[in-house]
């Protein structure tokens, strides 16, 4: 398990609520679009990353995170796992203090590099599952 209870609860309560989604789009048919929605409802603030840097849930998007002329508190994947260590990445290099891949997105390595990097990171879990949980 990549994320404890522990952890899971820190990166939705305690770090911060601007999140960056990278792959949301304006597409209502993928997970990215009702997961941010899900976010706003809990009090996210979420930025969508994507390279059409399409307006969505109300929020200017970026092509990059490195286009985000502010700081993000958690960066939200939402890409094949072969293109998520280099999010991670971006993310470490971005400032942000987390990073959560979402369900089925796995990468031990950016995993291991993320964590070094001193940032909290989730992988293969969903926040639009865990945030209605807490307490």
């Amino acid at each position: 398990m990549y994320g404890d209870e522990a952890t899971v609860r820190k990166i939705l309560t305690e770090l911060g609520d601007t999140w960056a989604v990278v792959g949301l789009s304006t597409n209502r048919q993928r997970a990215a679009y009702g997961v941010a929605q899900v976010l706003q409802r809990f009090g996210k603030r979420v930025i969508p990353v994507h390279p059409k840097a399409e307006t969505v849930h109300g929020e200017q998007g970026y092509a990059s995170l490195a286009d985000i002329p502010f700081p993000v508190d958690v960066v939200d994947v939402f890409v094949n796992s072969d293109l998520a260590g280099a999010v991670a990445d971006e993310a470490v290099a971005k400032g942000a203090d987390a990073v959560w891949f979402q369900l089925g997105v796995v990468d031990e390595a950016a995993y291991e590099r993320t964590r070094a990097a001193g940032l909290e990171m989730v992988m293969d879990r969903c926040p639009a599952i865990e945030i209605p949980l807490l307490p």
